[in-house]
């Protein structure tokens, strides 16, 4: 008989999501994370956590991922909804709220932000609605708000990181000189699984916080020490965080609706009055010196939680100085040709050097790669009509491979960055459609000229690249009939 507690935790596979789940399992919970995609989920391979697919905006997914939940973790953010998501925001904590009281769950624990006294940005609102619309209920609600959270894929850290790898002259907002208060993502998780047992009744608010308060520039030159960086940084007035966050689209590889999100939000100090958590929950909290020096061990021990799109990383040993997040071109095309004859084509992806489109582009990067002493023009593939885990195709490597579904390709060619190639076959609205994704992590200034210097040729060749691969797949089908 199983008398662990259950802890379900909504927008698992977020950044908070997907540290936290595990933790929780590590920590004795019965864990149920859910998402959207539960494929994403299992993808994580998470030992002892139970993958759930489930919609906030459509409530009657809820109720068999909550029945008999203990605790009710809500991490889940809408701003991927479009730019007006406050309103959509308040709509999925209402449907999660009353799903919860339906399900009669104890507890919800919600990871919110701290609220500047000032006007809030569009994040901030959104963060303050959902914290009044989840205590609207008959549920308890703990609401833990933190500033700047220091760890692997954290979007506002990232930012930062993003900033000093990429500019070594940077004309900024007067906001680098306001103040936050950073906190380290293993103190993060240790206030937030005690989170469900505090011994509270009523609904209750806390601030959680590390010990050094920071303006964002000491961040920066902080986090540069441990890069060999040393940005130089020009405040001025005129330019406004509204402002700042067009250019930030081009910088950072954090999702532009967030990065754009958080910049607008810089305008305010976020200091942090964690008196009582520190009472409550007893812990070493990290300097924001070895909170980054955390970060960057896990990195390099492969301890962050890694998705595909994040998988070149590991390709390039979580070098700092590459943008956790990536650059992203799509392109794709409806066919009918089958799963299976799709898949046939994209295993001949490289050989004899057929790329599927613009074959003398094509040969002229390989020939300037093996001219700087890159590995194109050769071959590690085992089977010259199927690829496997591992097979170097020219200048990829094989990075992952579902049959029928998926083929995902690291860049071994030298450039100034780590990227990857994604296909995927999949099936929308009862039609079949083959994607291709291009993904990109800049390193440094000459990592983001080498993404935009190649940007004009993305849509010929990933657009061209699908075409092709569906009109083999098809006339692949017509010969064998």
């Amino acid at each position: 008989m199983n008398d662990r507690r259950v802890a379900v935790v909504l927008g698992a596979s977020g950044y908070m999501g997907s540290n936290l789940a595990p933790a929780l399992a590590a920590a004795g919970w019965q864990v149920r994370a859910v998402a959207r995609n539960k494929a994403v989920l299992e993808a994580r391979e998470w030992p002892g956590v139970e993958c759930w697919s489930a919609d906030v905006l459509k409530p009657e997914t809820l109720a068999p991922v909550l029945e008999g939940a203990d605790v009710v973790y809500y991490l889940v953010h809408m701003m991927w909804t479009g730019s007006d998501f406050v309103p959509v925001e308040r709509r999925a904590a209402e449907n999660a709220r009353k799903a919860c009281e339906a399900a009669g769950v104890r507890r919800i624990v919600y990871l919110g932000g701290i609220m500047p006294k000032e006007k809030r940005s569009q994040h901030m609102e959104g963060r303050r609605v959902v914290g009044d619309t989840l205590r609207e209920g008959s549920i308890q609600v703990i609401e833990l708000q933190a500033a700047m959270i220091v760890g692997p894929g954290s979007a506002a850290f990232e930012v930062i990181r993003d900033l000093v790898n990429h500019l070594p002259f940077m004309i900024t907002p007067k906001w680098v000189r306001r103040r936050s208060t950073p906190i380290a993502l293993e103190n993060v998780l240790t206030y937030t699984i005690a989170a469900a047992d505090l011994p509270f009744e009523g609904h209750r608010t806390l601030e959680i916080a590390g010990p050094d308060v920071l303006t964002y520039q000491e961040i920066m030159n902080i986090y540069g020490e441990f890069v060999g960086k040393k940005p130089i940084v020009l405040p001025v007035p005129v330019l406004t965080p509204k402002l700042s966050s067009y250019w930030l689209y081009f910088v950072t590889s954090v999702p532009p609706t967030t990065a754009m999100s958080l910049v607008e939000g810089l305008a305010h100090d976020y200091v942090a009055e964690d008196h009582e958590m520190r009472e409550l929950v007893p812990q070493r909290l990290l300097t924001f010196r070895e909170s980054i020096a955390a970060t960057l061990e896990a990195e390099k021990n492969r301890q962050a939680p890694a998705r595909w799109v994040e998988g070149s990383i590991a390709c390039r040993d979580w070098n700092p100085k590459y943008s956790f997040y990536a650059k992203k071109f799509c392109g794709e095309k409806e066919t009918t040709a089958s799963r299976e004859a799709l898949f046939e084509v994209l295993q001949q992806f490289g050989r004899d050097g057929d790329f599927f489109s613009y074959r003398p582009l094509w040969w002229l990067r390989r020939a300037f790669d093996w001219l700087i002493g890159g590995p194109s023009f050769r071959t590690g593939r085992r089977d010259p009509e199927t690829l496997r885990m591992g097979d170097i195709v020219d200048g990829w490597r094989v990075l992952g491979l579902k049959p029928n579904e998926r083929l995902t390709l690291s860049m071994l060619m030298r450039a100034p960055g780590s990227g990857l190639q994604e296909f995927n076959i999949r099936e929308r609205d009862g039609k079949r459609m083959v994607e291709l994704c291009s993904y990109w992590h800049p390193a440094g200034f000459w990592g983001l000229l080498y993404w935009y210097g190649h940007l004009p040729l993305y849509s010929p060749l990933v657009n061209g690249a699908v075409a092709e691969i569906a009109r083999r797949a098809e006339a692949l089908e017509r010969a064998s009939l």
